[in-house]
């Protein structure tokens, strides 16, 4: 098995076999959450109007997402866990949500373009992710950290790679150092910042967390759109 490291969105338009599409701040902590809660798909778009075009034909939907990490108005929740956490399963049980992110979501719909699958993933779904790799066996996985909004590479989704990969069996890794190297980056200090309310400082806990779920998420076109559905 051959796997390679990349980034950026760049890096999902060269994604080839199996494509791990990497966001841990925070679009794939978000995702593997609202499947825990209940929701039974994700929509991934690319613009706020596309989500706004789906809701106005289906009434029931819910829209989470954000442009450049702030909520978008007329949205129902901003790309945070720990809002979706608030809201709760009461909210999100059959639901089907829509999804609309400035990296991880754009970094899914630019690989399916080119690769075999599209696992979107984060440290919460690291070891799953993993797990079904290795059953499948593929010749090639493509590990690409989107970063902050396809613009700045970001040190989550780097480690996130990284401990991937050793977890398939390819380079070392230290969860203190790379801790070290997230939680005092000045794209996480943001969370930090009771100026910036759209980032809450209960966002880093829960998208650190690592091999939370048990199950893989797989990103698939039906028709004219692109869902995220939840496989064992």
């Amino acid at each position: 098995m051959d796997i390679s490291r990349a980034s950026l969105l760049e890096g999902a338009k060269s994604a080839r076999g199996v494509a791990v599409i990497i966001d841990v701040f925070r679009a794939f902590s978000c995702s593997p959450l609202l499947f825990s809660l209940g929701i039974q798909k994700s929509i991934l778009v690319s613009t706020p109007e596309d989500a706004f075009a789906l809701k106005e034909s289906n009434k029931d939907f819910a829209l989470i997402g954000e442009v450049d990490g702030i909520p978008i108005e007329g949205f129902d929740l901003g790309n945070s866990p720990s809002e979706i956490l608030k809201r709760g399963a009461s909210f999100f049980s059959g639901k089907t949500v829509v999804q609309r992110t400035s990296s991880g979501v754009q970094g899914v719909l630019a690989a399916l373009d080119v690769a075999d699958e599209v696992l979107p993933a984060s440290y919460a779904l690291a070891k799953s992710t993993v797990r079904y790799i290795l059953s499948r066996q593929p010749q090639h996985v493509s590990l690409v950290a989107m970063g902050w909004a396809l613009k700045e590479i970001a040190p989550e989704d780097e480690w996130c790679a990284r401990y991937i990969s050793h977890l398939l069996g390819v380079g070392d890794y230290n969860h203190n150092e790379a801790l070290g190297e997230i939680l005092f980056n000045k794209m996480t200090q943001k969370f930090f910042n009771p100026d910036q309310p759209h980032f809450p400082p209960e966002d880093p806990i829960l998208c650190l967390q690592p091999n939370i779920y048990d199950f893989v998420l797989k990103a698939q076109r039906e028709g004219n759109l692109v869902a995220i559905h939840k496989a064992g």
